[in-house]
């Protein structure tokens, strides 16, 4: 049986982050796929070789877009973005939701803006409801961060841009 709260909580999560799709597998052969693309559906699937599933979940659930508010003020010319070879990369070591402060309602680790050292704590990463401190591995200033507080991240994903000559 299938947690409808778990799976509304899923949804919540990846509709807030850069993530496309995310698809759980369990030991019983059980698959649960949640995807905002339209091409890809999100269903729950179970053993070919046993009975019916009750499921408490639809079993296709809405595609969700991502829906991004467009530059203010008449034409809006591309962004130059920084060379590529300028900006270092934080990425996320791990699947988890991103935290930008120790605590709730507490300052952020870091800013756009920030000197940072090597060794320093920029954010935590919670996987399976353990905290997990990253740590910077340079030394700059912090040029961007492109994670929101509490919001889901993918392996490899950038989390912070960091500009070493700052």
């Amino acid at each position: 049986m299938i947690d409808l709260r778990y799976v509304k909580k899923l949804i919540e999560m990846l509709d807030g982050s850069t993530v496309d799709s995310i698809e759980i597998s369990s030991d019983k052969g059980m698959k649960l796929r949640i995807s905002k693309s339209p091409q890809q559906r999100a269903a729950v699937m179970a053993p070919a070789m046993s009975a019916p599933v009750p499921v408490a979940a639809p079993a296709v659930l809405p595609a969700v877009a991502a829906v991004r508010p467009a530059e203010e003020g008449g034409t809006a010319a591309p962004k130059a973005e920084a060379p590529k070879s300028a900006a270092l990369e934080i990425k996320s070591p791990m699947v988890g939701t991103f935290y930008a402060s120790p605590e709730p309602g507490a300052k952020p680790y870091v800013s756009v803006g920030d000197r940072i050292s090597k060794g320093q704590i920029v954010c935590i990463i919670e996987a399976m409801k353990i905290m997990n401190e990253l740590e910077s591995e340079f030394d700059g200033v912090v040029r961007e961060i492109n994670v929101s507080d509490a919001h889901a991240v993918e392996y490899g994903q950038v989390l912070f841009r960091i500009d070493p000559n700052g």
